[in-house]
């Protein structure tokens, strides 16, 4: 397995980081710096106290937007190149780094506050004269998306207040947990030795084909995660009651919502989303009855839920997983397969493993005049090659966008995973087609299925535990660490009911989870992408080539438009549940095609 996972390594990629900067040590960033704060402290003198001004004209307001957008932009670059260094290597050089750009790009953005604070407050009348101008077409949706946050603003000087404290508040918090997670150790008894593995590496096994491998890593998990429980306890309750102050002085009605309002998305639909999850969860319990009986366990436990049904999956190298993704890429649209070459041929990508890296997936989408980058831990399974899929259809959602401008170019969240799901759905289609037995098909279609259950009930099942852990924070103080493990113990009890048994120690899992940390309440994100994509990717087969004209148009849009406005093209309306019940059905049909390729496999 280790001589495997080293052939495979070797022709892993890293990224190449020099679009931005050659490194930490770079001399241009200090001068890039430098010359941004020039600008800001030049906008300042220029535009304050003259947006919210019965002078303001249409051109003036138009001017401003185009130079805030521009200082925004290029100021950004060493903050984006640090977070990504960090992430790719966590060590004394990379946190002091993080820490000098955090603190002199906070420096820059407090001459840029009063400008969302003006247009905030500029007069309905003026704003809808404006909106008409041809010069502000280019802005119109990110005015509306400032002034939509008009009554959760604060002073001027109170804004620059909590920018400042961030630095040593939240910020801080949220990065000693990535240096926690990043630099943990896990230690397994294998073949008789006791191997070290980091976060990475330990999770992998749990993909494990040997059921007492998985057992271990997560026996090594939890242990783990205990030793640091204190500690992640204290960063949470910690991060939890210093978004309640800043809720409070916002004067936000309930913790979620902040991120319904940045997600540009009602109450009532994420109240729809979590409603269909519940009205659903039989199909978690109705899936591992089958997965237990192809397994011909007894019971499952928490360890046996993404146990691979065939005794020994075939590792995938990372050229092979490149074609596979270009080809899947490119029956459907030979411009994605174009865009996603760039990514392997100029560098653009992240996937090899080692010590010091963090754990997990992202796309980073960096600037509008650059390109994103992608960033992950590929060890050849084709889980792997999926997530590669996943990651590219973000990188090709960004590239698509890049046009609209820096202040477009990323959609809301819950936007945000159509073109990653999509891009995923696409790569699996290739893998299940290219199958060559039912048994084959059968584990493709568990582990799909699987992966949609991490990405729907899972993450509503995370939205309840989140949404309880902030209203107990906020109603009875301080939590200890048993009582966040409790809330996440029960909420994952009741997406599994009686089909798979969660172990006590279990109740430890939350601990490693990052978007609790840096974004409260996204996770529900996930679960709008994932049903909006199966509902989505359902057109696609119904529909042909004349939908794929629709759905690049509806990348290019970035977070130009609304959610509700940018699905318009497909009728579709969020806010029935039937809607989201379509996506449910897609999952139901896929559970009953693995059932009816296991029924083949047993004659």
């Amino acid at each position: 397995m280790a001589k495997n996972i080293n052939k495979i390594k070797s022709t892993i990629p890293s990224w190449n980081l020099s679009d931005l900067y050659s490194g930490v040590n770079d001399a241009r960033i200090e001068r890039d710096l430098k010359n941004w704060l020039k600008r800001a402290i030049r906008f300042e003198k220029q535009y304050k106290g003259k947006i919210n001004s019965p002078n303001l004209k249409a051109e003036k307001l138009a001017k401003a937007l185009i130079g805030l957008e521009e200082i925004s932009e290029q100021s950004s670059k060493p903050g984006y190149f640090a977070q990504l260094v960090f992430a790719a290597d966590a060590n004394e050089t990379t946190r002091a780094f993080v820490k000098k750009i955090e603190e002199k790009t906070t420096e820059i953005s407090k001459h840029l506050l009063f400008f969302d604070l003006e247009l905030a407050d500029l007069p309905e009348a003026a704003i809808k004269r404006f909106l008409k101008a041809p010069e502000l077409k280019k802005y119109a949706h990110f005015v509306k998306v400032v002034r939509s946050f008009k009554r959760h603003k604060l002073s001027e000087a109170e804004e620059k207040i909590i920018a400042d404290k961030d630095l040593t508040g939240a910020s801080a918090f949220a990065r000693l947990f990535e240096e926690l997670t990043s630099n943990a150790k896990y230690d397994i008894a294998k073949g008789g030795k006791k191997q070290i593995l980091n976060q990475s590496r330990i999770l992998a096994l749990l993909y494990s084909p040997d059921r007492e491998s998985r057992r271990k890593a997560a026996d090594s998990l939890s242990r783990g995660l205990k030793q640091n429980a204190k500690f992640h306890a204290f960063i949470y309750n910690t991060l939890v009651q210093d978004k309640a102050i800043e809720d409070r002085l916002r004067q936000y009605s309930y913790p979620q919502q902040a991120r319904h309002l940045a997600n540009e998305v009602s109450k009532e639909v994420v109240e729809t989303i979590v409603g269909v999850c519940d009205r659903n969860r039989g199909l978690v319990s109705d899936y591992y009855a089958l997965k237990r009986k192809i397994l011909g366990y007894k019971e499952l436990h928490d360890y046996d839920r993404y146990a691979p049904i065939t005794a020994a999956e075939k590792k995938v190298g990372f050229e092979e997983a490149k074609d596979i993704i270009l080809e899947s890429f490119g029956k459907f649209s030979p411009e994605m397969a174009e865009i996603a070459q760039k990514f392997f041929d100029d560098g653009w990508i992240d996937a090899q493993p080692r010590d010091g890296k963090r754990g997990g997936a992202f796309c980073s989408f960096v600037t509008a005049d650059l390109h994103p980058y992608v960033f992950l831990n590929f060890l050849g399974s084709r889980r792997d090659v999926m997530t590669l899929g996943h990651e590219l259809g973000h990188a090709i959602h960004a590239w698509l966008a890049r046009p609209k401008g820096y202040f477009s170019l990323g959609a809301p969240l819950v936007l945000c995973e159509t073109a990653s799901v999509f891009g995923e759905m696409l790569v699996f289609d290739a893998l299940k087609n290219s199958a060559t037995s039912p048994k084959e098909k059968v584990s493709l279609l568990c582990g799909k299925i699987e992966d949609i259950f991490a990405s729907s009930f899972r993450q509503i099942i995370m939205y309840e535990f989140e949404s309880e852990a902030h209203k107990t924070r906020g109603e009875k103080g301080e939590l200890a660490v048993e009582a966040i493990n409790d809330f996440w113990l029960r909420a994952n009890r009741k997406m599994f009911g009686k089909s798979v048994r969660l172990g006590d120690d279990y109740k430890y899992w939350w601990m490693y989870i990052p978007h609790f940390i840096h974004t409260p309440f996204y996770v529900y994100a996930y679960s709008f992408g994932e049903l909006l994509t199966l509902s989505l990717y359902a057109k696609y087969q119904k529909e042909g080539n004349a939908f794929i004209p629709k759905y690049l148009r509806l990348l290019e849009a970035g977070g130009s438009e609304s959610p509700s406005r940018i699905l318009s093209s497909f009728d579709i309306d969020i806010s029935k549940r039937e809607f989201w019940q379509g996506g449910m059905d897609v999952l139901k049909k896929m559970i009953e095609e693995a059932k009816a390729n296991y029924k083949t496999v047993k004659r």
